[in-house]
């Protein structure tokens, strides 16, 4: 999308829904901000309306922004041996519990994004939706407007625990029946909690604690990543010095 096309979806947007909507643009990437409880009413105004025909919902993804702008990895400075060199901390997956990372500038953690394309006006939109309650994070089903997000809400219901009220078949989708917890959260093991295999004795699958020791991988790369809480502290620090 061209600028003066972001510019002017961003315009079309204002002056329809106002306040509803906080419309930022990054790249030429328009992404609209709402409340769960609007949800439903922008996204059919979005597809129904001639001044924005967005026909087709490309995908609908969730996001855990537990720890977010965190890292592991010292961004700045590096020694040169080890193969874990460079690692502070523990990265999320890998941390207790109570010691969990907590951004004050992000209340809600959880949230439900989706990609918009207008066919019609060559235009695509993002919208994100904050999840109100972390421990039961619920944001409406939009399969009732575009029913081809049906796989993509269970998806997101499976990876990251997002309930989607109102849809027809929320189960799950990539993980067996009988797994615990939701792999794409922040906080869930990055070596699981239980391992599974064929008892020849039983006959059957049996499931154990996960004997996997967990081991921390970092690139071998320098990482500067100015965008990073972390990046941001240590240069902050290092100017100090000097």
């Amino acid at each position: 999308m061209t600028d003066t096309q972001s510019n002017s979806l961003v315009e079309r947007l204002a002056a329809r829904f106002g306040d509803l909507l906080t419309v930022t643009v990054t790249r030429n990437e328009a992404t609209a901000e709402l409340a769960a409880s609007d949800l439903i009413a922008v996204a059919t105004a979005l597809r129904d309306e001639a001044a924005f025909r967005f026909s087709e919902a490309v995908d609908v993804c969730g996001v855990d922004y537990l720890g977010y702008g965190e890292t592991e990895w010292d961004t700045q400075t590096i020694s040169g041996t080890g193969f874990s060199r460079g690692v502070e901390g523990e990265a999320m997956g890998r941390f207790k519990w109570a010691d969990r990372p907590r951004d004050v500038n992000r209340p809600r953690r959880f949230a439900a994004v989706i990609h918009l394309l207008s066919i019609e006006h060559n235009q695509r939109l993002r919208l994100r939706v904050f999840c109100d309650d972390d421990t039961l994070p619920v944001v409406p089903s939009l399969t009732g407007i575009w029913p081809g997000v049906n796989w993509f809400e269970r998806e997101a219901f499976d990876l990251y625990g997002i309930i989607f009220e109102g849809h027809p078949d929320l189960r799950r989708i990539l993980t067996d029946y009988g797994f615990v917890g939701h792999p794409f959260r922040k906080d869930f093991p990055l070596i699981g909690n239980v391992e599974v295999r064929y008892d020849p004795e039983q006959k059957r699958v049996v499931y154990e604690p996960v004997s996997i020791e967990p081991r921390v991988l970092v690139p071998r790369v320098i990482r500067d990543d100015a965008d990073l809480t972390q990046a941001k502290a240590e240069a902050a620090d290092n100017w100090r010095e000097n």
